[in-house]
């Protein structure tokens, strides 16, 4: 059994690592800014059978205290999903994300490396440092961020490049496709069309859906992170994907024939996003050589999942903010 303490643990790949790495018969601990979510968004709560300790506190200004609590914990490792995320909203107040993406990030990083009991540092990291790209790219591929969300991403990742550089700070990146499963955050693609589908709500389809994607479910890219941590080197990079891309446009077109639903009658075009990204598209050949990871939930049996999931909860659901809350 090892200690994880894991940062953003309200996140929906934050929740699911928590609730995975239980299950796995490690100890962890969880720390992020909001307070806990609904139990319907937060896997390790569906069944009420773990024990786990919550700490509310912001990166941006409770650093001394999330080091005092990891102090006592002694993490082995340390996982951070914490970010400021929703590109096309980076636009509105850049500053913003640079706070939390950049400088409170950078701050953490140079208490962290000063830590003797830490073996390992995991970053989650996103695609969106790369910027458009064409066919699949590897883990060295330039970054070539397009908005304020990824360039305040590329910083702290390049920050940490010279971190392992210069104090060989063990860090170890992961960078995902889009990642979906039960328990998303009702403002993303997938859980939003099978709930707008579900209420007879128009969707808008931003862009008239052409970007591709590669949708990953959220226990695969778990159960990566997890061996990334336990067997990767630091200074490793490790993508996790799968070889299905898809347009949003049919993503969509997918799940409404799923539901029996008319794409043509509940969807609407709308403008794209400023700044998105047409595609990226992730090479994974060094997880699955250094790690033995391959992905195995499909994106026909993902989305089952997903929608087995909203219809369960539904009557709670529709309690649930839709749209994304900025929060400073």
């Amino acid at each position: 059994m090892s200690r994880f303490a894991v940062i953003g643990s309200n996140s929906f790949s934050g929740s699911h690592f928590v609730n995975f790495c239980i299950k796995q018969g490690h100890e962890v601990i969880g720390l992020s800014r909001s307070s806990e979510a609904s139990p319907i968004f937060l896997p390790y709560r569906w069944k009420n059978q773990i024990t786990f300790n919550f700490y509310k506190l912001d990166l941006n200004s409770d650093l001394s205290q999330i080091m005092n609590i990891l102090d006592s914990f002694k993490p082995q490792f340390v996982v951070n999903f914490a970010a400021q995320s929703m590109v096309g909203e980076s636009w509105a107040h850049p500053e913003h994300w640079f706070m939390t993406n950049t400088v409170s990030t950078i701050k953490f990083h140079d208490q962290l490396r000063q830590r003797d009991y830490l073996e390992k540092y995991i970053h989650i990291s996103t695609p969106e440092v790369y910027g458009n790209c064409s066919g699949y790219i590897s883990e060295n591929y330039d970054y070539h961020p397009s908005t304020p969300y990824a360039v305040s991403r590329a910083a702290a990742d390049m920050s940490l490049h010279a971190f392992f550089k210069t104090y060989n700070f063990p860090v170890i990146m992961t960078r995902s496709a889009n990642v979906y499963g039960p328990g998303q955050q009702l403002y993303r693609i997938i859980p939003r069309s099978i709930l707008f589908f579900i209420r007879g709500q128009k969707l808008q389809l931003h862009g008239g859906g052409q970007s591709v994607r590669s949708f990953i479910h959220v226990v695969d890219v778990c159960r990566g992170t997890l061996q990334a941590a336990l067997t990767g080197n630091p200074g490793d990079i490790f993508h996790f994907s799968t070889d299905e891309t898809i347009s949003i446009r049919d993503l969509v077109k997918l799940i409404a024939v799923k539901m029996g639903i008319s794409f043509e009658h509940e969807v609407q075009i709308a403008n794209e996003r400023q700044g998105k990204d047409n595609a990226y598209l992730l090479n994974c050949e060094y997880a699955k050589q250094q790690l033995n990871w391959t992905p195995e939930i499909d994106l026909n049996s993902g989305l089952n999942k997903t929608i087995t999931w909203v219809k369960s909860n539904l009557d709670l659901l529709i309690t649930e903010k839709q749209d994304y809350v900025h929060k400073r």
